[in-house]
């Protein structure tokens, strides 16, 4: 097969993607980009596959199947619930996967797809597409060659100030979720924490979700997106708050809402025995705390530029040059799935009032 002009790849895979929202076509985009073949898409909505096959020029199909019949790679961006049908059948036909975060919508669900992931020989990545950040790469590079010393916790947070979905849509519905803003935004953070920390054994958690505002019809939703059915469309959680403790007496407290009466705050704080960093996760900006004896003993704060960068972009170019090369993404899914752990047990420790330990009792 002859790659495209502009192709940054050798042997291209033919790649489909699998839900053509807003999302989906996003991804599209940057397969353009990068020059890889895209070749078809999947979405059981009529008008999302006549849009998406307009725009790109390519067949579009209301069931997977014959869309995996044409492609060595899919990209899949459907609502969580059906992250396991799509990527499963994907892994058993040897076909590679990126499938959008989270893993699942459920930790049962999560747990098929992980033993999937080990019985296929195909590439399966999880889209934490914040890894790729600019800012993150260099905290991570600070913290490998010692600079911050032993990291022993981080503050997470990911906070809007108003940032509910629209009432009634995907998001916002349990069944097809999963969850609210934990399992939305919080797993880009929980991830980014222990990605942070060369993801620690996990052992206990304390947490507390809230729904304080989607089930409120007299509120000031100014960023609300989507069409608004109302309190009636909203059962899941717009904030939560959590405690993590993992081995080696390394902790990550974290912080997630939808929406709080307080300033969005997407700062990462990463404590270190010899230093530490804090970063914006959104706007990049980076410095670096540490104290030192030279001349005389005083407190050094420096500030790193870092350019800003596309991170799903850089987060496809490293799917493709692992199929590319033959390497495969050594504990993608398995991070992915100590994430969903992560998740379900701030909404079990939630739900009884009190520490849980990870993995759960039997």
């Amino acid at each position: 097969m002859t790659p495209p002009p502009n192709s940054t790849f050798e042997n291209p895979p033919r790649t489909g993607i699998v839900g053509l929202g807003n999302i989906g076509q996003y991804h599209a985009d940057r397969l353009l980009d990068l020059g890889v073949d895209l070749v078809g898409g999947m979405d059981v909505v009529a008008d999302a596959r006549e849009r998406f096959g307009r725009r790109y020029g390519v067949e579009t199909y209301e069931s997977h199947a014959p869309l995996y019949d044409t492609v060595d790679a899919v990209i899949i961006t459907t609502p969580n619930r059906y992250h396991e049908e799509y990527t499963v059948e994907a892994l058993e036909a040897g076909i590679h996967v990126l499938v959008e975060k989270p893993l699942a919508h459920s930790l049962e669900s999560a747990a098929r797809m992980l033993e999937a992931a080990h019985e296929s020989d195909a590439i399966c990545m999880v889209g934490f597409n914040n890894r790729f950040r600019n800012t993150v790469r260099i905290v991570r590079n600070r913290i490998e060659r010692g600079d911050l010393g032993e990291v022993k916790h981080i503050e997470a947070n990911y906070v809007r100030r108003r940032g509910v979905p629209g009432r009634g849509s995907w998001f916002t519905r349990r069944s097809v979720a999963g969850g609210g803003a934990l399992i939305d935004l919080g797993v880009h953070a929980i991830d980014l924490a222990l990605y942070l920390l060369e993801y620690p054994d996990i052992t206990e958690i304390n947490g507390v979700t809230r729904t304080e505002f989607g089930i409120r019809e007299d509120y000031a939703y100014l960023e609300m997106w989507g069409e608004d059915q109302g309190p009636d469309g909203f059962d899941v959680d717009d904030s939560a708050s959590a405690f993590v403790r993992c081995g080696g007496d390394r902790t990550i407290s974290l912080e997630v809402a939808w929406a709080t009466n307080r300033p969005a705050n997407h700062q990462f704080v990463v404590r270190g025995t010899e230093a530490a960093a804090t970063f914006d996760l959104l706007e990049g900006d980076l410095a670096i705390h540490s104290a030192s004896t030279t001349g005389i003993n005083h407190l050094e704060d420096t500030t790193v530029q870092a350019s800003q960068n596309d991170t799903h972009t850089d987060e496809q170019r490293a799917f493709f040059e692992a199929i590319d090369a033959g390497t495969g993404l050594e504990d993608s899914v398995d991070q992915a799935y100590a994430v969903q752990q992560v998740v379900d047990g701030i909404y079990r420790s939630s739900e009884h009032g009190g520490c849980v330990v990870v993995p759960e009792d039997d």
